[in-house]
């Protein structure tokens, strides 16, 4: 019997060693393909469009782009996409969103991406991080080919990673491990739904002392190079203070906003802001502080009812004339997973109220990848940086004419299809039948 066991673990590990091996010849040999995107318009991500053009991908990266009558010297005998009439897009990035962290907004055991207790900045996302999810290929089919996974709930949440939307386990799909780290500024006012009225946080220089005491400890401990015992959280936060991490802090009140940017300054930290609802009211302090915006929804009303309607629309074309970086994302919260797909939209909007359609799709390619510290390899199509892109039959950022045709993570071809697109295919079909045998 022992034997027998013997032999059969020797040969499920020879099968896993040869199954790995042609995998991962399998992966270099498509890796070093060469592919020719040819015709195209390419939106750059930078402002910059190349009519008719020319892009060559070469293990997994753009080894050139450019107009057609620049480039002539094209390689022979190699894989050549005729894309006349398309339009190609760097692949668009989510923002904090809690995509791969949760499945079923109303179904506990689906969601993932809340630890309890209120600091937690040692939990990270990433091993969280479930690349089978049915929801993921919904919002990679509308051209968001990378994601930044944040946790939520605490004060603070935990350490965020950049993946990309599709890899077989966790490990392959990040990109950037561990960028940042989430935090929650507590609130000055809270709505009551039970008295019908907006009500004071009577706790809130409370809670701000707590933040205070914990950012104190934790850089006293991250300068003591060899501490008597080691401290997980507090050692999770060492790399704020080198500048190698930042810190997303979620507000949208401008007083609360003023308070966050402080409070960064104080401990010489790295800010962006999350949610920025009122980010117009104090771009002077935030561009003098470098500080980033990720704006939550352009999809939105105004929070006060003197506010002008599409205050929402024109937020970032207020942040743009300021000098402001920032992103369009759709949040985390209970849609914060399967709505990214609409960031593209969300975009598009912010063009119809003042953005140029090249700057608002820069919201969504190069400035978020600037934001996440990922501009160097993706965010523009560019000559070196990763063949992460998507081609659009029509304008992606028009709900009208948005129809993403093919797309490509490092030079990899991404199957589009998806759950819904299957159950679409499934029903037209049955009832195309019936209508046929009637």
């Amino acid at each position: 019997m022992k034997q027998t066991i013997l032999l059969l673990s020797r040969f499920y590990i020879a099968f896993f060693l040869l199954n790995t091996f042609f995998l991962q010849a399998q992966t270099t040999e498509k890796n070093n393909q060469i592919t020719i995107l040819k015709g195209g318009t390419a939106h750059i991500g930078n402002g910059e469009v190349i009519e008719n053009s020319i892009i060559i991908i070469e293990n997994g990266k753009i080894k050139d782009i450019g107009t057609a009558k620049n480039i002539n010297d094209l390689p022979e005998n190699v894989k050549t996409i005729d894309l006349n009439g398309k339009e190609i897009y760097p692949s668009f990035i989510a923002v904090n969103t809690n995509m791969g962290l949760s499945e079923i907004g109303a179904v506990r055991a689906t969601r993932d991406y809340s630890e309890t207790g209120q600091f937690n900045p040692n939990v990270r996302s990433i091993i969280a991080y479930n690349t089978d999810s049915e929801v993921t290929p919904t919002v990679r089919s509308n051209g968001v080919l990378l994601a930044q996974i944040t946790p939520s709930g605490g004060a603070v949440s935990g350490q965020s990673s950049i993946v990309e939307l599709e890899a077989w386990n966790w490990e392959d799909a990040a990109y950037k491990m561990d960028d940042a780290i989430y935090m929650a500024w507590p609130r000055m006012f809270s709505y009551s739904w039970k008295e019908r009225k907006t009500k004071e946080n009577e706790n809130y220089s409370k809670q701000i002392a707590q933040f205070e005491q914990t950012f104190a400890e934790a850089q006293a401990y991250c300068n003591n190079k060899k501490p008597a015992t080691k401290n997980l959280k507090l050692e999770a936060m060492c790399d704020l203070f080198s500048k190698t991490k930042k810190l997303y802090i979620k507000t949208n009140y401008i007083k609360e906003i003023v308070a966050a940017v402080q409070f960064a300054k104080k401990y010489e930290l790295e800010l962006v802001i999350v949610g920025g609802r009122d980010a117009w009211m104090a771009t002077d302090i935030l561009k003098e502080n470098n500080v980033a915006i990720v704006i939550n929804k352009t999809h939105a009303l105004p929070s006060r009812s003197h506010e002008d309607v599409d205050l929402p629309y024109k937020l970032p074309k207020m942040l743009q004339d300021a000098g402001i970086l920032y992103c369009i994302t759709v949040g985390s919260g209970w849609d914060g997973f399967w709505d990214q797909r609409n960031i593209s939209f969300e975009a598009g909007t912010a063009a119809a109220y003042g953005l140029t359609k090249e700057e608002a799709l820069m919201s969504i390619t190069s400035n978020a990848a600037k934001i996440l510290g990922i501009d160097e390899t993706v965010g523009t199509l560019e000559k070196g940086k990763d063949a992460t892109l998507i081609v659009s039959k029509g304008d992606a950022l028009d709900m009208r004419t948005h129809h993403i045709e093919q797309a490509f993570i490092r030079g990899r071809s991404v199957d589009l299809d998806n759950k819904q697109k299957k159950l679409y295919r499934k029903f037209m079909n049955k009832y195309d039948k019936e209508i046929k045998q009637h």
